[in-house]
């Protein structure tokens, strides 16, 4: 939602597009749900002025694994309202003046990506990816998550072909880099479908997936799992069924 102060919304603006980043700002819960329904969603910061604790509550009730923060001009004798705010489930209060040039670092460092990642930080090792170019392809497809992403394009980032990498990736009995691909999209599914507030199809849209049917064969293939399975399996289960017998596919 729309923070009206713009020097901690210029500095939260630039401290997170150094970090890869971009803040998207909304003026209104209904604008705030719209984005949440159609972009890949890190966090979200509600300016105090414009949610009351039982807005902020709704969301982070509705979308628990993506991080609410408030930020606000907050005096000392508002106490009770912070105090509203964190039973709410907002993650953290930033304070105008006080938290300004720290906001971006605080924000990443929580965001959903931030928790994603740690939750896979054995991934590669699992994956059997431990030369350079796999593990820069690991980073690459991690990167470029809710997009739809092809091995041509990987490769391009390197100034490879798509042949050299899909070989190169493959060697030493790491998956091959079409499968990965798939995993990844997997795996940010089941992590989204956490969340009460999103459906199937609207987590196939963020996904760039072309249907909801198209992320259900996806999630049969990689993890013999449908959709509305995939969040009691989380990221570390899915990661388990995949290496289960299912890392190879036809290139």
């Amino acid at each position: 939602m729309a923070h009206r102060n713009p020097a901690l919304s210029g500095l939260l603006r630039q401290g997170l597009r150094r970090r890869g980043l971009r803040l998207i700002g909304c003026r209104s819960p209904a604008r705030l749900r719209a984005v949440l329904s159609s972009e890949l969603v890190d966090a979200m910061v509600v300016g105090a002025a414009a949610g009351t604790p039982d807005l902020a509550g709704r969301f982070a009730s509705q979308f628990p694994r993506i991080p609410l923060f408030v930020a606000g001009a907050f005096r000392p004798d508002d106490g009770p309202a912070l105090l509203a705010y964190r039973q709410s489930g907002v993650r953290a209060i930033l304070v105008e003046g006080v938290d300004d040039h720290a906001a971006a670092e605080l924000v990443a460092a929580f965001g959903a990506s931030r928790a994603r990642r740690e939750a896979l930080r054995d991934a590669p090792k699992l994956l059997r990816l431990t030369e350079p170019l796999q593990l820069r392809a690991w980073e690459e497809v991690l990167l470029r998550a809710g997009q739809r992403t092809t091995a041509s394009q990987v490769a391009r980032a390197f100034g490879v072909s798509r042949e050299h990498l899909s070989r190169e990736f493959a060697a030493g009995g790491a998956p091959n880099i079409k499968r990965v691909i798939d995993l990844v999209s997997v795996l940010w599914a089941a992590d989204l479908l956490a969340n009460p507030g999103y459906s199937v199809a609207t987590v196939a849209a963020i996904l760039r997936f072309s249907s909801a049917s198209h992320l259900a064969s996806c999630a049969k293939r990689v993890a013999g799992a449908a959709p509305g399975e995939l969040p009691r399996l989380g990221l570390r289960g899915v990661l388990a069924r995949f290496l289960k017998g299912r890392t190879r596919s036809r290139l």
